[in-house]
């Protein structure tokens, strides 16, 4: 029986999440959700100090050129989106040193991308 994209989704967050704080992460919160479009897959704390934003992105081979704008502009602007809404929901100081970071998953392989993208309004 095939697997559903959800349930994919699921287990490869749980793989990015260990990946995650076997790297020295704190997990904070996972699939955050800030209204109808903002989505955050991880919310984690690094061992820098950084409140970081987590997207995981998963492929099972690179046919269709892998990593490469993978994370589209409409997707930066959606965890943007929930990243500003977490700081406000949370009260959290505007000094408070945060960081969009990407997870890649292709097949067995993780790679973590640190400051993948900028903030975007």
């Amino acid at each position: 029986m095939k697997k559903s994209t959800r349930v994919i989704g699921t287990e490869k967050e749980d793989i990015a999440c260990k990946f995650l704080i076997k790297n020295g992460y704190k997990i904070v919160e996972r699939n955050f959700h800030g209204g109808r479009f903002a989505e955050v897959d991880i919310i984690a704390r690094s061992d820098d100090g950084y409140l970081c934003f987590v997207e995981v992105k998963y492929r099972t081979d690179d046919k269709h050129g892998g990593y490469v704008g993978s994370v589209d502009t409409q997707k930066i602007k959606n965890i943007c989106l929930g990243a500003k809404y977490y700081i406000s929901r949370h009260k959290l100081s505007d000094d408070t040193p945060i960081r969009f970071d990407v997870v890649f998953i292709l097949g067995e392989d993780i790679s973590l991308v640190k400051n993948a993208f900028d903030f975007i309004s």
